[in-house]
């Protein structure tokens, strides 16, 4: 049995939750997000919390799964969701332009990353980066995204990385 899906998601005041022909809808007061859930999963609302159960034994994994995207979706609506980024190198800066955001990261033009319905880019230093949105799956997606078109490299540390990212470092060869 799936411990995960064993323990009820608590649901605060502020948040509406809603099940009908297994779409969940939560609205929050960040925003409202909505979500297909499997069909051998039932979510039952009782005194203020979620109980995720399974309609068969043989898919019990199924329901620890649902149980965890229900609760992001609770916290997003709620908190949201935040991935921090710095550039690491000379000249390597980042600003905004409208809603989108503008980086120049070492190539011959400035790279211009278009803001997603639903996210949004803060830049608090010409070397950070920070992403927000409700949604946790496309906050990190975003962020995967972002680094991926300069990702640090191993001698020097040089690109777009993580705020908590420990990065390997190579010794650089000998003569």
């Amino acid at each position: 049995m799936s411990r995960i899906a064993k323990k009820p998601i608590p649901v605060a005041a502020n948040v509406d939750f809603n099940v009908k022909d297994q779409v969940v809808t939560v609205k929050g007061p960040k925003g409202q997000l909505t979500m297909d859930l499997h069909e051998a999963v039932t979510v039952e609302q009782k005194d203020g919390e979620l109980h995720v159960s399974a309609t068969s034994d043989d898919m019990v994994y199924m329901a620890g799964t649902m149980r965890s995207l229900i609760n992001n979706m609770i916290e997003g609506v709620t908190n949201g969701f935040v991935k921090k980024l710095q550039l690491v190198g000379v000249g390597y800066r980042a600003a905004m332009k409208g809603k989108d955001l503008d980086l120049n990261l070492g190539f011959s033009h400035p790279v211009v990353y278009p803001a997603r319905e639903g996210i949004t880019f803060e830049t608090p230093s010409q070397t950070e980066i920070v992403v927000n949105g409700v949604d946790k799956q496309q906050v990190g997606q975003v962020a995967a995204e972002i680094r991926a078109i300069r990702p640090p490299e191993p001698y020097k540390g040089k690109g777009v990385k993580y705020a908590d990212e420990r990065l390997y470092r190579k010794e650089a060869k000998k003569a």
